[in-house]
């Protein structure tokens, strides 16, 4: 997440801004896996589940009766099972 701030007028500050960085091409694949079971392997640990949502920025996986909302920028490498 960044933050950019820049002064206004009477050195007032904007508020700041949320940035993050989408990869189209990632959303698009994994659009087209949306309702497979993969294996999800992000930085901190691998998930096996249905992959149910896709969005810009996260998706949804369910393994069992639980929700798991994993970053995409968290993602290291999936595999459908």
């Amino acid at each position: 997440m960044y933050y950019r701030q820049q002064p206004q007028h009477d050195n007032q500050w904007m508020n700041p801004q949320y940035t993050t960085v989408i990869d189209p091409f990632v959303v698009v694949r994994l659009q087209l896996l949306r309702g497979e079971n993969l294996i999800v392997e992000t930085t901190k640990d691998t998930i096996r589940g249905e992959l149910v949502e896709v969005q810009p920025d996260h998706i949804v996986l369910q393994a069992g009766d639980s929700l798991f909302f994993v970053r995409i920028q968290q993602i290291v490498s999936m595999m459908p099972i």
